[in-house]
Protein backbone atom coordinates (compact mmCIF):
# COMPACT_ATOMS: atom_id res chain seq x y z
CA UNK A 1 0.00 0.00 0.00
CA UNK A 2 1.46 4.08 -0.83
CA UNK A 3 0.85 6.30 1.56
CA UNK A 4 -1.50 9.41 -0.02
CA UNK A 5 1.16 11.52 -2.34
CA UNK A 6 -1.46 14.40 -0.75
CA UNK A 7 -0.79 13.56 2.71
CA UNK A 8 2.94 13.05 1.97
CA UNK A 9 2.87 16.70 0.37
CA UNK A 10 1.04 18.50 2.94
CA UNK A 11 3.18 17.03 5.55
CA UNK A 12 6.40 17.99 3.36
CA UNK A 13 5.22 21.81 4.40
CA UNK A 14 3.62 21.53 7.32
CA UNK A 15 5.76 18.74 8.93
CA UNK A 16 8.70 21.03 8.85
CA UNK A 17 9.92 22.85 12.27
CA UNK A 18 8.42 26.18 12.70
CA UNK A 19 5.99 25.96 9.72
CA UNK A 20 2.73 24.60 11.54
CA UNK A 21 3.05 26.74 14.06
CA UNK A 22 3.54 30.01 11.86
CA UNK A 23 0.43 28.78 9.77
CA UNK A 24 -1.40 28.46 13.02
CA UNK A 25 0.32 31.80 14.44
CA UNK A 26 -1.00 33.53 11.71
CA UNK A 27 -4.28 32.40 11.97
CA UNK A 28 -5.31 33.56 14.87
CA UNK A 29 -4.11 37.55 13.97
CA UNK A 30 -6.33 40.05 13.38
CA UNK A 31 -6.88 39.55 9.42
CA UNK A 32 -4.36 37.00 9.33
CA UNK A 33 -1.62 39.48 9.15
CA UNK A 34 1.63 40.36 11.59
CA UNK A 35 4.49 42.03 11.58
CA UNK A 36 7.93 39.84 11.35
CA UNK A 37 8.80 41.59 15.04
CA UNK A 38 5.39 40.19 16.63
CA UNK A 39 6.00 36.67 15.13
CA UNK A 40 9.54 36.77 16.83
CA UNK A 41 8.44 38.39 20.35
CA UNK A 42 5.43 36.19 20.57
CA UNK A 43 7.00 32.81 19.36
CA UNK A 44 10.32 32.04 21.56
CA UNK A 45 12.84 29.94 20.56
CA UNK A 46 13.05 30.64 17.18
CA UNK A 47 16.18 32.84 15.72
CA UNK A 48 15.38 35.82 13.53
CA UNK A 49 17.36 33.98 10.55
CA UNK A 50 15.64 31.00 10.94
CA UNK A 51 12.03 32.86 11.07
CA UNK A 52 13.22 34.87 8.06
CA UNK A 53 13.81 31.32 6.16
CA UNK A 54 10.14 29.98 7.57
CA UNK A 55 9.00 32.31 6.38
CA UNK A 56 10.24 32.82 2.88
CA UNK A 57 9.36 29.10 2.50
CA UNK A 58 5.85 29.50 3.18
CA UNK A 59 5.63 32.65 0.49
CA UNK A 60 7.21 30.51 -1.87
CA UNK A 61 4.31 27.77 -1.08
CA UNK A 62 1.88 30.38 -1.54
CA UNK A 63 0.82 30.07 2.05
CA UNK A 64 1.65 33.65 2.70
CA UNK A 65 2.11 36.76 1.29
CA UNK A 66 5.29 39.25 2.11
CA UNK A 67 3.94 42.92 2.73
CA UNK A 68 6.89 45.68 2.76
CA UNK A 69 5.31 49.35 3.37
CA UNK A 70 8.21 51.20 2.32
CA UNK A 71 8.87 54.43 4.47
CA UNK A 72 11.40 54.96 7.41
CA UNK A 73 11.47 52.56 9.04
CA UNK A 74 10.58 49.91 6.34
CA UNK A 75 7.53 47.92 7.99
CA UNK A 76 7.26 43.99 6.62
CA UNK A 77 4.62 42.42 7.72
CA UNK A 78 3.14 38.57 6.70
CA UNK A 79 -0.49 37.59 5.91
CA UNK A 80 -1.92 34.12 5.38
CA UNK A 81 -3.20 33.80 1.83
CA UNK A 82 -6.29 31.52 0.78
CA UNK A 83 -4.69 28.86 0.36
CA UNK A 84 -2.56 29.71 3.74
CA UNK A 85 -6.13 29.72 5.37
CA UNK A 86 -7.54 26.76 4.45
CA UNK A 87 -4.21 24.86 5.55
CA UNK A 88 -4.75 26.75 8.71
CA UNK A 89 -8.62 25.22 8.89
CA UNK A 90 -7.66 22.00 8.61
CA UNK A 91 -4.84 22.02 11.48
CA UNK A 92 -8.32 22.42 13.72
CA UNK A 93 -9.26 19.22 13.72
CA UNK A 94 -5.66 18.06 14.72
CA UNK A 95 -5.71 20.94 17.14
CA UNK A 96 -8.93 19.15 18.79
CA UNK A 97 -7.76 15.89 18.89
CA UNK A 98 -4.47 17.05 20.87
CA UNK A 99 -6.33 18.68 23.25
CA UNK A 100 -7.95 15.30 23.90
CA UNK A 101 -5.00 13.31 23.15
CA UNK A 102 -1.84 14.71 24.11
CA UNK A 103 -0.25 16.18 27.73
CA UNK A 104 0.27 19.62 26.83
CA UNK A 105 1.23 22.68 29.35
CA UNK A 106 -2.11 24.01 30.06
CA UNK A 107 -0.50 27.24 30.33
CA UNK A 108 -0.20 27.29 26.79
CA UNK A 109 -3.57 26.55 26.49
CA UNK A 110 -4.76 29.28 28.10
CA UNK A 111 -2.80 31.61 26.22
CA UNK A 112 -3.77 30.38 22.89
CA UNK A 113 -7.76 30.11 24.22
CA UNK A 114 -6.75 34.21 25.50
CA UNK A 115 -5.59 34.77 21.38
CA UNK A 116 -8.79 32.94 20.08
CA UNK A 117 -10.82 35.49 22.12
CA UNK A 118 -8.93 38.65 20.78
Amino acid sequence: MKVCPYIEASFQIIGKKWNGQLIHYLSLCNNYTVHFSDIKRDLSGITSRALSLKLTELVENKLVDKIVEIGSPVIISYRLTEKGIALADSLKPIQDWARVYMDVDISMESEEKENDEQ
